[in-house]
């Protein structure tokens, strides 16, 4: 089960289905407003990638276009025309245009159809709410990793093991796929694979529960097919721990 998202590029690119390439600075907007509902991305950001894996594990592929940007050369109308925070995500839907991940998780599941990501039951509902609350703060920590990036970084995969097993219906953490499981995924995606490969640290080791949930998570298709390069992203952490020294 260990280093479950450990792969390579040439697996990476044998896995993924096609992707629309990404639109650029010299890219023309696509009808903006027409009444398509317009999901922005970048493939390599784990936020925007929280709101893709919500689209298609909801099976919206057909109902929410997927409009991918290279980021550090994104089209200018982007900011002009579409979303002036020019950031990744937004949606443009009903002559709108949202941000902020974990609100565009919640949105999507409540206004179109498909599989609820968020369950009914009480308990699992405060649970699940308790550990979103978390997230922002998990994925800061993990961000802000210098020194000693293994101690650093072990409270926080501590916080998942502890959470994990609540519920005894499933694998994820309200025992049934939700978004937390999504909310969570990208930033242990991006770790466990920075942190073995720069640090050789394995992150499920001591950890029978996140190494079930790894796992488990990764025989999720609508998951996989999200999963960024590695080689992209290893190049942007050392880009990002080398400007930290």
């Amino acid at each position: 089960m260990a280093n479950a998202f450990c792969y390579s590029s040439s697996s990476f690119s044998g896995v993924q289905k096609a992707r629309i390439p990404p639109l650029t600075s010299t890219s023309k907007p696509p009808p903006l407003f027409d009444g398509t509902t317009r999901l922005y991305i970048s493939y390599l950001c784990p936020y925007a990638q929280r709101v893709w894996i919500t689209r298609d594990y909801k099976g919206l592929q057909d109902k929410i276009e997927l409009v991918p940007f290279d980021l550090p050369n994104r089209p200018a109308w982007y900011k002009e025309k579409v979303y002036p925070e020019n950031k990744v995500p937004s949606l443009e839907h009903n002559g709108k245009v949202l941000g902020e991940s974990l609100y565009l998780m919640k949105y999507i599941d409540d206004n179109f159809e498909g599989p609820s990501l968020i369950p009914s039951d009480p308990a699992k509902k405060e649970f699940g709410e308790q550990l979103i609350s978390y997230v922002d703060t998990f994925s800061k920590e993990l961000y802000s990793l210098k020194a000693d990036p293994i101690q650093q970084a072990s409270p926080a995969f501590d916080y998942l093991e502890s959470s994990l097993g609540k519920f005894d219906d499933g694998p994820f953490f309200l025992g049934q796929f939700s978004w937390v499981d999504i909310a969570y995924v990208p930033f242990v995606e991006r770790f466990q694979l920075v942190l073995f490969e720069l640090f050789k640290h394995d992150i499920t080791e001591g950890r029978p529960k996140l190494a079930a949930w790894i796992e488990e998570v990764n025989k999720i298709d609508v998951y996989t097919q999200t999963r960024g390069d590695p080689k992209e992203i290893l190049d942007l952490f050392k880009k990002r721990l080398l400007a930290q020294q």
